[in-house]
């Protein structure tokens, strides 16, 4: 569904979710109801977001996605897992799952992070 004129909902933090809500005639409220359906509920159907009007529901449907395209993990032979998850717009975040005693999993505001963990690089691994 994604064209010029669609924005994708990840693309906003809280603050830029009530302004493009209030660039659709909606109170601000109904940025933190689609918060909480995007980020705690994991929803991508504006259909299934039953608080919402269905107005705005409609609004969305044309104007608007909510898109993550992860990519096939790369898996390491200790169990780290990484994924590149594409956000729209040419920008990418990299996530890694490390399974220790305690699971770890690393989200990066970046593709390839600058950090270099022990745990995290794969120097320190063998290759996928």
């Amino acid at each position: 569904m994604t064209n010029a004129e669609t924005v994708n909902l990840l693309d906003f933090d809280a603050e830029g979710l009530v302004a493009y809500c209030g660039g659709l005639g909606e109170k601000p409220f109904r940025a933190k109801q689609l918060q909480r359906w995007i980020h705690q509920r994991g929803a991508t159907d504006f259909e299934a977001m039953t608080d919402l009007a269905k107005s705005l529901r409609s609004k969305l449907a044309t104007r608007a996605e909510i898109s993550a395209q992860p990519s096939y993990p790369i898996i390491f032979d200790d169990g780290t897992r990484k994924w590149l998850v594409d956000v729209g717009n040419s920008n990418a975040v990299e996530t890694v799952y490390i399974p220790k005693k305690r699971a770890y999993l690393c989200i990066s505001s970046q593709a390839g992070c600058a950090v270099n963990c022990r745990f995290c690089s794969p120097a320190s691994r063998a290759s996928p």
